[in-house]
């Protein structure tokens, strides 16, 4: 058992690490493909960033995520989570494979769902639906993320659009030289929305840290421990250096022309999201606030200069995530459960 959990903790690391590459294509797109800020600029500002919101958030979201199976601690609860892993980090890196800014809190999420419901049975996963239907209806388990993920989507594009439309009001009779202020207000916009997603996305992989600390009998409760924080925070930062080069391509260049004024509006309308998540302990998808961000600044701008086969294309991959790693999480477990005493 401790093999195991010794191969789970490498993979959350891992799977960390591999976060890190989506984090930077999504968070730098616009900063950089505006030419507020060169690409060594831009990468190393949203890896600093990121770093110290990881270090520094809080803990609701990791709960969630921990929360998500009903299992008592035990060597399948390992081997779950360890399935839940892998299938993420393969999902991860084919959507980097062809560019596609994917979710790696939902291919996490979709990873733990599938590998619970093969290895263990649908009993095994805290649905949420007893708590909506209850006297006194609350959101929890997979109905909390699938909620978050349709609002965040919805949200992100109404967002990005307001902002757009507010700013395109205001600036309407503006110099050229309103544009230097306004790459100067980009840094600090662009800082703060990374500040907000190093503290939500650190989060999915501290709470499966604890999770497999819990079930292999390391951890008397689910909690994170510090070096799990900082290593956490660490490996996103380093991530995010390595740079997300095709997810940033999709997503500065292949939607719509981006100006400095765009990066702004979705930076603002992107961090302003991510933070609210964060404080209501919902895991959302950096990547998918600021894709949706984006293309709502783009359909407020010019919907006839938008390539919106791009933006179906990246809509789709959101949502065919959850489901994707699900059914590659039960898939492994049927390959390899039986090798492996499962």
């Amino acid at each position: 058992m401790l093999a195991i959990a010794a191969l789970a903790l490498i993979l959350a690391f891992a799977f960390t690490f591999t976060n890190g590459f989506q984090n930077a294509g999504a968070m730098a797109a616009t900063f950089i493909t505006s030419r507020s800020a060169s690409p060594r600029q831009g990468i190393a500002v949203v890896s600093l960033m990121g770093f110290a919101g990881a270090l520094l958030g809080g803990t609701a979201v990791a709960l969630t995520v921990a929360t998500l199976l009903t299992l008592p601690p035990e060597d399948l609860l390992v081997w779950i989570v360890l399935l839940a892993l892998l299938s993420a980090a393969i999902w991860n890196l084919l959507t980097l494979r062809y560019g596609m800014p994917a979710s790696s809190t939902h291919s996490l999420i979709g990873g733990l769902i599938g590998a619970a419901v093969a290895s263990a049975g649908i009993s095994s996963i805290d649905w949420g639906v007893e708590e909506l239907l209850s006297t006194d209806p609350h959101l929890a388990g997979v109905v909390k993320v699938v909620f978050f993920l349709v609002v965040t989507v919805l949200i992100g594009f109404a967002g990005g659009y307001a902002l757009r439309a507010t700013t395109r009001l205001l600036l309407r009779n503006a110099p050229r030289r309103a544009n230097r202020t306004i790459v100067g207000v980009n840094w600090v916009a662009a800082a703060a929305m990374a500040f907000t997603s190093g503290s939500n996305d650190a989060q999915k992989q501290m709470g499966v840290i604890a999770l497999i600390l819990y079930a292999a009998g390391l951890s008397a409760d689910l909690a994170v421990p510090p070096w799990a924080r900082f290593g956490c925070a660490a490996l996103l930062a380093l991530g995010t250096l390595g740079g997300g080069w095709r997810v940033m391509a999709t997503l500065g260049r292949r939607i719509f022309r981006i100006l400095p004024v765009h990066s702004l509006d979705s930076q603002v309308s992107s961090g302003a999201i991510i933070a609210f998540a964060t404080l209501a302990g919902a895991p959302v998808s950096t990547t998918q606030v600021i894709s949706t961000s984006v293309i709502g600044v783009g359909a407020a701008e010019n919907p006839l200069k938008m390539r919106w086969l791009v933006g179906t294309q990246i809509l789709a991959t959101m949502f065919i995530t959850i489901p994707a790693t699900a059914c590659l999480a039960a898939l492994l477990h049927l390959a390899l459960g039986p090798i492996m005493g499962f």
